[in-house]
């Protein structure tokens, strides 16, 4: 199934081989092996937790890769606490509110995880996290401290409290989310690579932020529902669905279909603060490291959209596919070009027969009109027709030469 991927997506295969030339063999020049000691440990923490923000972190320049690292790391053991449900919910609340506090602690490390959550070793040898927190310039350390704080008293909350209204959805996803986006536009500003008004104008980075998490959140519904929790708020899902294992149900898929519909429209909502907040981005690498993320999710709620599998399984876009979305993240006209061809596929797939086919288009329309406005060479061309008949010829050929190997010769 992989090898037919590559064959009907030529310019996926053509982004994998870039990728490939580009990052291996790593060398003397890699970000990682230019530090040592228990620094180096922490962009191993980071490799382990996640492969793909340590390639782009690692490509950050130099004023921000370090305090970008730890702050991953930071958030990354708090949400490891918040998601582990062998956790009592007391001592829980209690370790979320107290760990700005806790990153100043020498030593302090965490042993209590449970046997399924694949990041507790962070925790374990959360002491080297620590240890490089508090080497970084104070100014680092202010930020990521209070949005440490902010996010743990979020958390916090919705341990208790469930997601209800819409109110509720936009507060639980800038407590995980927003208040990152938060945090990484004051530490642009705070390096002095970006402009002091991307770290002021954090409406827009908490959009960012909330696109990001919503679309995670849409995504994630049937693993959700199975671990016992549902982050879909109540107003969406119970206008179509008596209970939240009814939402995975297959008796009710065609009511069900049209809750994830809306789920998705919700986040499409967040695309003109999206354009707005890169278009502020000077710098190359910072530009890359919030752009990549972006493309990611609309590429992922272009999936998701009208997708039945969604519903049965956690879905995702090809590797090949994300390669190429990285490869394409490196300017503003690059970007609004995905969104532009994502936004297309969502047209495509949006039927008039749901609830939310009128605000979909409204949604598009105005995307496609503002991305096209902007664009010097106006709307993009699509030439999925042409990568189409230039898969069919290769798949053609090789079906010819394995029929006839005597025409290799």
């Amino acid at each position: 199934m992989a090898f037919i991927d590559w064959v009907l997506h030529p310019t996926e295969l053509w982004a994998a081989f870039w990728y490939v030339m580009r990052h291996a063999p790593p060398d003397e020049k890699t970000p990682k092996l230019q530090v040592s000691g228990d620094m180096k440990r922490c962009y191993d923490f980071l490799e382990m937790t996640s492969r793909s923000f340590a390639a782009v972190i690692q490509e950050l320049h130099p004023k921000l890769r370090d305090a970008i690292c730890l702050f991953y790391l930071i958030l990354r053991g708090l949400d490891t606490i918040e998601d582990d449900m062998t956790i009592p919910g007391a001592k829980k609340r209690s370790l979320l509110e107290k760990f700005h506090e806790i990153i100043y602690q020498d030593g302090w490390t965490f042993k209590e995880s449970g046997p399924d959550e694949k990041d507790a070793l962070l925790l374990v040898d959360f002491d080297v996290v620590i240890a490089e927190f508090k080497r970084l310039p104070t100014g680092y350390q202010v930020i990521i401290a209070d949005i440490t704080k902010n996010m743990g008293f979020g958390m916090a909350k919705y341990t208790r409290a469930r997601v209800e209204s819409l109110e509720d959805y936009n507060e639980y996803c800038h407590y995980v989310a927003g208040l990152v986006g938060h945090g990484l536009s004051r530490l642009f500003s705070e390096s002095g690579l970006e402009d002091r008004s991307v770290g002021e104008k954090l409406a827009l980075a908490n959009s960012m932020g909330l696109f990001l998490q919503k679309t995670n959140i849409t995504r994630d519904i049937n693993e959700d529902v199975l671990d016992g929790r549902c982050f879909w708020p109540k107003a969406i899902w119970s206008k179509f669905a008596d209970t939240e294992d009814t939402l995975i149900s297959k008796s009710n898929r065609d009511k069900s279909m049209n809750a994830l519909n809306e789920m998705c429209t919700n986040a499409l909502a967040h695309i003109p603060d999206v354009m707005e907040y890169l278009d502020q981005i000077n710098e190359p690498t910072v530009f890359k490291f919030c752009a990549i993320p972006q493309t990611m999710a609309i590429a992922t709620i272009a999936l998701c959209f009208n997708n039945p599998k969604v519903l049965d399984t956690n879905v995702k876009i090809r590797k090949g596919e994300a390669l190429k979305l990285i490869s394409q993240s490196n300017n503003l006209d690059s970007v609004k070009r995905v969104f532009y061809r994502y936004l297309e596929r969502i047209e495509a797939k949006n039927d008039p027969k749901d609830p939310m086919y009128g605000q979909v288009r409204k949604i598009v329309d105005k995307a496609k009109k503002d991305i096209a406005n902007s664009l010097k060479g106006g709307a993009p061309v699509n030439h999925t027709a042409a990568y189409f008949a230039v898969a069919l010829v290769i798949f053609a050929a090789l079906v010819f030469f394995y029929q006839n190997p005597a025409a290799w010769i």
